[in-house]
């Protein structure tokens, strides 16, 4: 774990640099500086380019990971990844092309705003899909950092510059739009000159012998990355197209603050997806198993820590926000609930689709994403954006058990040990304990104190105990070194 642990610190740190600037945009800049509807049209774009991402991209991300190992000479693989997502991109850019307006239509039923934009939604979606496919070629080469910070930090960097622009009438809020755009393609060409800068491609025709089988898994990927994305995305796009655009904003807010739950587990995957896929090359199971638990306690113990941060403090940070963005505590508890159940999965994910058993858990996946539209579909009329928040909890919650159920009955391993049970305890108890004190300071006051006082009680009863060894062996070293 030691190459994990390092570049998972490393990454940590990248990824919440990246959620902090991410917080200040969502939180701060974007309600402040945007109207609410401009607000949630940022949303709709980006959220409908994501859904588009995974087929644009052909599942390249993935199979690029799953058999690059596999290989001694990799300039034919490799070519065959950059050439295969444009079987998609290039019908989907003629489709955009000749029914633009149409698109255009359906996307603004309930909205007309959204209707000039559909050009926007496919650059952005096929600059994320040619990222995601160059941000894989650095990662088996197990160099995470740079992409990691390409991938976090400098969008969300460049649309902080963006709205202060904005603010102070240099450009307008129509060109700040165009901006993004360029922002992401931006993104996508500095991702492949490094993507280069680490392994030179050669143009070689000469695809490998198992180039059906490799296709193949590429198109059923698409399935298994559409699923995960619509799990995730979805709610924001069907929010659009059942209630104002307005509430599209308020969603993404609350679902920002929820969204740094996640931010340990997007680092540590990084670099433990391709050490899975190494190790069921390998077919080292014991390692496997080893990988699983302690990615899964570890993920656990921090992002644990994280849920009570934000939970706990969401009443004084709802009093630094404009009041109309204050009513989404119940999205921030479901959407963090489903966070913290992804984060305590590990690398079963990274198990899953890098093992032969990932044609069934891609065809669960798209049940359970036509599960969510359904959840949508009769949530959101009903109850809004809490109705959203449901959908995605209760979709999510069943996903991730059945996930859970596969591994097992496939590679009879679980990712929780009995450190698992005790990381549940801490939980609960610094949980308790820290809902009961209400600060009567200034908010932003009573946010540091509390975060001081949860720390400082959960890391020390962490180290105290010892109920991580690498977690137990960062903090000996980070202390020792104090």
């Amino acid at each position: 774990m030691g190459i994990v642990l390092k570049q998972t610190l490393n990454n940590i740190i990248i990824t919440y640099l990246g959620f902090a600037l991410g917080a200040v945009n969502a939180l701060f800049l974007y309600t402040n500086f945007l109207t609410d509807e401009y607000y949630g049209l940022v949303g709709v774009i980006l959220s409908t380019s994501a859904i588009l991402m995974p087929l644009m991209a052909f599942g390249v991300q993935n199979t690029l990971v799953k058999y690059y190992s596999g290989f001694e000479k990799t300039d034919a693989f490799l070519t065959l990844m950059v050439l295969l997502p444009l079987v998609m991109i290039i019908p989907l850019a003629a489709f955009a092309y000749f029914a633009n307006s149409t698109i255009g239509e359906f996307l603004a039923q309930k909205n007309a705003i959204v209707k000039d934009y559909v050009w926007y939604i496919f650059l952005i979606g096929f600059a994320m899909a040619y990222f995601e496919v160059f941000y894989a070629w650095s990662r088996v080469q197990l160099k995470s950092v740079f992409g990691n910070f390409m991938k976090e930090v400098f969008v969300r960097l460049g649309i902080t510059v963006l709205l202060l622009l904005v603010y102070f009438d240099i450009i307008s809020v129509k060109t700040f739009l165009m901006a993004i755009v360029g922002l992401y393609l931006l993104r996508t060409i500095i991702m492949k000159l490094y993507a280069y800068s680490l392994k030179r491609p050669r143009l070689d025709f000469n695809f490998p012998e198992n180039v059906r089988e490799i296709i193949i898994y590429s198109g059923l990927i698409i399935l298994g990355g559409s699923a995960a994305v619509v799990l995730l995305e979805v709610d924001k796009f069907m929010i659009n197209q059942y209630i104002e655009i307005e509430n599209v904003a308020y969603y993404a807010v609350a679902v920002q603050i929820a969204t740094v739950i996640i931010a340990p587990s997007r680092a540590m995957h990084q670099i433990t997806y391709p050490m899975t896929a190494e190790l069921l090359n390998k077919k080292n199971f014991s390692g496997l198993k080893e990988l699983y638990q302690k990615s899964s306690l570890t993920l656990f113990i921090v992002a644990g820590l994280v849920f009570l941060m934000v939970v706990l403090n969401l009443g004084d940070l709802y009093q630094l926000i404009p009041e109309e963005y204050r009513g989404g505590f119940f999205v921030v508890l479901l959407i963090g609930l489903a966070k913290l159940y992804d984060s305590f999965l590990g690398c079963n994910n990274a198990i899953l689709y890098n093992s032969e058993y990932y044609r069934a858990v891609l065809w669960l996946g798209v049940f359970l994403a036509v599960m969510t539209i359904l959840f949508n579909m009769w949530f959101i009329p009903r109850y809004g954006m809490e109705g959203a928040a449901l959908a995605t909890f209760l979709a999510i919650f069943i996903y991730n058990t059945c996930k859970l159920g596969y591994v097992k009955s496939k590679f009879d391993m679980w990712p929780f040990t009995k450190e698992t049970f005790k990381v549940l305890c801490l939980i609960l108890l610094v949980g308790a304990l820290f809902y009961a004190f209400q600060f009567p300071f200034h908010p932003l006051v009573n946010i540091l104190v509390k975060l001081l006082l949860m720390t400082a009680m959960y890391v020390g009863i962490l180290y105290r105990f010892k109920i991580s060894e690498d977690v137990f062996g960062a903090l000996k070293k980070f202390l020792g070194r104090k």
